[in-house]
């Protein structure tokens, strides 16, 4: 009678132990994920994002969920990296040139290299990542980068013809695009995209640079009314989508897998995002009756030159800090010209 108590108790203990430690996995509820942008909902690049998730959510039939937050609503766009860092968010998108110096290494893909189109910029940006791997993007789990077609100039009230209309002219830019702009004569002003709108509009800046998209993506044309297409100077700006590494490593092997295919598809879906409403701005920019400013091969030439400084800037900078400067920008040029 004891022994077969024994046994009974044993069999409780261990079932009990099952539910506690082990059972609770077969009951268990989705992973839920959380991703930051600071695109507003409306926009290409947002609407991508969001799709992301869902797209995650379905491959995984249901085992990830992904709680999507754009327009700053979790992070702001500065803080964003940093947030996915600490675990504010698990996901993040934003761009790198908001904490200038931070990616010494991925800032090669936004000089001014004479950008074509966001497709071969988001090729560039995402083959730049994976031939060094650098250092400062280790701190999370890169899920890819896109970047936006050319970043060009865009001017309110003053019309730009020649290299010498910008001197003084007050740029809304960041990042690599400031220093371009003080190359050009101008005064940077670095501000983040979601700030633009409203500097424009008060006349805090005379200008902005940015890709044709934000006419109409951030509504931008609403308040320029002349865009500058030197071409031979056009930089881009990277994106980063990443998680925080912890919560990378802490997913199941397949759902891992799956995750990274989707990554595959999405990089090129925002490259040719960022070409088709580029196409959108162009028009949205057109119809507020706005301009678009062309340069000939002389005065394209005259911008190439006064912005190459920056580029050997950077030569300088990288070697300074134990870096193979212009291997870092040949290698990029070389991605470039293959694409274009």
């Amino acid at each position: 009678m004891k022994r077969s108590f024994f046994v009974y108790a044993l069999t409780l203990v261990i079932g009990v132990a099952f539910v506690l430690v082990g059972g609770t996995n077969v009951n268990a509820g989705p992973i839920k994920l959380t991703y930051s942008n600071f695109f507003p909902p409306t926009h290409i690049q947002s609407k991508l994002a969001e799709a992301w998730c869902k797209e995650v959510e379905k491959r995984t039939n249901g085992r990830v969920k992904v709680e999507y937050y754009p327009g700053q609503t979790l992070t702001k766009a500065r803080q964003c990296y940093d947030g996915v860092v600490t675990g504010l968010s698990d996901i993040g998108l934003s761009c790198l040139a908001y904490t200038r110096g931070r990616f010494p290494v991925m800032a090669v893909v936004d000089l001014p290299m004479g950008y074509t189109s966001g497709k071969v910029a988001t090729a560039v940006a995402n083959a730049v990542y994976k031939h060094f791997m650098p250092k400062e993007l280790m701190d999370t789990k890169v899920m890819y980068l896109h970047a936006h077609g050319p970043g060009l100039i865009f001017t309110k009230g003053k019309a730009v013809r020649r290299i010498e209309d910008m001197k003084g002219l007050k740029m809304r830019s960041h990042g690599t695009s400031a220093k371009v702009m003080k190359a050009l004569g101008a005064v940077p002003v670095p501000k983040p995209m979601p700030e633009c709108y409203q500097m424009l509009q008060k006349g805090v800046v005379d200008g902005a640079c940015y890709p044709f998209e934000a006419n109409k993506g951030w509504k931008l044309g609403e308040v320029t009314d002349y865009g500058i297409a030197a071409y031979s100077v056009a930089y881009t700006t990277t994106f980063f989508v990443v998680m925080n590494k912890d919560k990378w490593n802490s997913l199941p092997a397949d759902v891992k897998n799956i995750i990274e295919e989707i990554n595959k598809e999405w990089a090129v879906k925002h490259g040719e995002a960022w070409d088709s409403s580029d196409m959108a701005g162009i028009t949205f920019f057109l119809n507020q009756g706005n301009q678009i400013i062309g340069l000939d091969k002389k005065e394209q030439a005259r911008w190439k030159k006064a912005a190459a400084p920056v580029i050997q800037e950077y030569v300088n900078a990288m070697n300074k800090k134990g870096f193979n400067g212009k291997e870092i920008v040949d290698y990029t040029v070389k991605v470039l010209e293959s694409l274009k």
